[in-house]
């Protein structure tokens, strides 16, 4: 067990505190950003991103993966803090973290499994594409100073790694906010800073127990928000971790980080934060610092508070140029470039999948959605391909009695009607041998086609043989076929 804990806390100690450093640095202003969005003070996003990135550290499934307040989630909360207001978010929040519980008990994580490498790809690029968008207001109508510190940060961020010994030891991306906050305060350059995003909190988060009436009413209400939370927190989570599994060549417990986010956001609601999730940007932060263990997540979340608490002044003063200059770095470093040059060599279809859940998750702001259309895309591109592999070859005897239908590859909704095709009902024989031994028979809609055929076929006089049915597929005809019962034809009347 220590040698576990070793592992996943104590292995990289310096560069996951360097890391952890950055990431906090990050998390501020854009704490302060998403309680914005969902309407509440600063102070519920920033509690929230220290509640969940410590408690995720020791409970989460992924280590080095950040989880905090973000965007998404804000999103899904507005309507409920507009019309309700703050305690009903809470509440909210508590019964996200549930559910999100339930849903690792479930084992709703293994789900991952089914979304394609192109929906990945997609997804990732559309979160490169948002977080950058994410930087133009801070881009835009502003003095020719924020454009110059915001390149000097981008200089800083890519060329620092060559600096002799310094360069492996500390981040750039630290080393990009530490000078360029200095070099603003030395000159007096009037730009926009951390300060004027929204007021500090001044105290640390205390337990608070949500003010409104625990009845069915109130769940009610918050149901509908609480399952919308769930599932986007869920699946941010989980494209994230397996994102960072990438990053990083090692595995993580998806069904451990569904638990893990639910009792952070039990943990934030209690303490009067929103509900979060994974977030990808500074979780590539995170990575690309060198953060590896639990520790660079735990670190994050106290040096937030730290900060917050004990730093403020400092804090205050760091421009915003030079966090835009991290999240570019970001943006350029999430995107999959390998995507845009294999556009050529990738199948058509896998092209669809990846630009369809860039373009939907962009246009809409919804993770979920994308990576809904990408999935759905995928299976239907995938029931097509492999429906085309099912073919049915066929063979007379010498005496013209006997005709052998050779069914080969999968018969499912999607190739049954080219199942039935096949054969040729009018032909004159006294016996009909169907050889299902190079076949596999994965639904009903398969079962009801091998039904149809048989019963045609005895309809015009044939004498029908039904053979070499594996294990699997025996199981589903004999429990669902009709063309082996008593009744047949009724049968298959009454279940079309």
């Amino acid at each position: 067990m220590w040698k576990n804990i070793q592992q996943q806390w104590f292995s990289n100690i310096r560069a996951d505190v360097l890391a952890g450093l950055v990431v906090a640095l990050a998390l501020v202003p854009e704490a302060i950003a998403f309680s914005i969005i969902a309407g509440v003070d600063p102070k519920v996003g920033l509690y929230a991103s220290f509640c969940i990135a410590v408690i995720i550290a020791f409970v989460g499934g992924r280590p080095g993966m950040i989880s905090a307040a973000t965007g998404a989630m804000a999103l899904l909360m507005v309507t409920l803090v507009k019309e309700h207001g703050l305690q009903y978010l809470l509440v909210a929040t508590l019964l996200t973290g549930v559910i999100q519980i339930i849903a690792g008990y479930l084992k709703l994580g293994e789900l991952m499994r089914f979304v394609s490498r192109s929906v990945v790809t997609g997804f990732v690029n559309a979160l490169a594409i948002l977080i950058f968008m994410a930087q133009l207001p801070e881009l835009t109508d502003v003095s020719w100073h924020v454009y110059a510190m915001t390149a000097a940060g981008l200089g800083i961020i890519y060329l620092f790694p060559y600096v002799p010994v310094l360069g492996k030891v500390i981040p750039s991306p630290l080393v990009c906010i530490i000078g360029l906050t200095i070099v603003a305060i030395v000159f007096q350059i009037d730009i926009r800073t951390v300060g004027d995003m929204g007021q500090l909190p001044d105290t640390l988060p205390v337990f608070l127990w949500p003010d409104v009436p625990l009845n069915l009413e109130t769940l009610q209400i918050v149901l509908p928000y609480s399952l919308g939370l769930a599932a986007v927190g869920l699946l941010e989570s989980l494209m994230t971790a397996t994102i960072v599994d990438d990053l990083t060549d090692t595995s993580s417990d998806k069904n451990r980080e569904c638990k893990g986010q639910g009792l952070a956001n039990i943990g934030a609601g209690l303490f009067g934060g929103m509900a979060g999730c994974a977030m990808i940007g500074q979780s590539v932060i995170n990575v690309k610092s060198g953060g590896r263990t639990r520790l660079s997540t735990f670190v994050a979340g106290t040096f937030l508070m730290i900060l917050i608490l004990l730093l403020d002044d400092w804090l205050k003063q760091i421009p915003m140029a030079a966090l835009v200059a991290v999240m570019i770095m970001v943006s350029i470093g999430t995107f999959s470039w390998d995507s845009i040059r294999n556009l050529r060599k990738h199948p058509l279809s896998t092209n669809i999948v990846m630009l369809s859940t860039v373009i939907v998750v962009v246009a809409t702001h919804n993770l979920a959605l994308g990576v809904g259309v990408g999935v759905l895309l995928a299976a239907v591109f995938f029931a097509n391909k492999i429906g085309h592999y099912m073919d049915v070859q066929s063979s007379l005897s010498q005496d013209g009695k006997v005709r052998t239908y050779t069914v080969i590859g999968q018969v499912f909704f999607s190739s049954a009607d080219k199942f039935i095709a096949a054969f040729d009902f009018k032909e004159a024989v006294s016996h009909v041998v169907i050889d299902l031994s190079r076949a596999h028979f994965w639904d009903i809609t398969a079962v009801g086609a091998l039904d149809k055929v048989v019963i045609k076929l005895r309809r015009e006089g044939a004498e029908v043989e039904v053979l070499g049915l594996n294990e699997a597929s025996s199981t589903i005809v004999d429990r669902f076929g009709v063309h082996d019962k008593p009744d047949a034809i009724d049968r298959l009347i009454e279940n079309h």
